[in-house]
């Protein structure tokens, strides 16, 4: 695990404890690089509940509620899947933040996007936000960027709900 991922952890970890705030990853392509990295911290089960690895299509309808339909219309790889994973998160796992993400690390893409198409998204009930990351840089570059993302983005969001919480 790289030594920023470790440093953004630690922050996140302390924001969630001070907040008293629960987080829930879905993850796709990164393979449980996001859980593990929170999970790393001591202490992680006062504020991270869990997460699921969904890479099958199957498993993010069963797991996450993704419904057949938007998978048909959008794609795994796709803007509205980050989402709906998120929101499924969210809901099944009964936290007050999810991190999603999905795509095609490599080193084969799909028929919708190129390899280095990768969705991540963050947020809260009513408040999700999604970022598209692109470009190929090999199979392990791809995924740690997307884990990198995904944790500034979960740190962006808490720092912008909780000000006041003092590190």
């Amino acid at each position: 695990m790289s030594i920023i991922i470790k440093v953004i952890s630690r922050e996140i970890s302390e924001y969630l404890w001070r907040a008293g705030k629960t987080l829930s990853t879905a993850e796709s392509c990164t393979a449980g690089l996001v859980s593990a990295s929170i999970a790393a911290l001591p202490g992680a089960s006062n504020y991270f509940r869990g997460g699921v690895v969904v890479y099958s299509n199957e498993l993010k309808t069963q797991l996450l509620g993704v419904s057949e339909e938007l998978l048909a219309e959008h794609g795994a790889v796709s803007e509205a899947c980050a989402r709906a994973m998120v929101e499924g998160a969210l809901e099944r796992l009964q936290t007050d933040y999810a991190v999603a993400v999905t795509g095609y690390a490599g080193p084969g893409g799909g028929p919708e996007a190129p390899v280095g198409t990768i969705f991540v998204a963050v947020g809260r009930a009513g408040d999700i936000d999604v970022r598209e990351l692109t470009g190929d840089d090999g199979r392990e570059a791809n995924v740690s960027r997307a884990g990198v993302t995904a944790l500034q983005m979960l740190l962006e969001k808490l720092k912008n709900d909780f000000p006041t919480v003092e590190e």
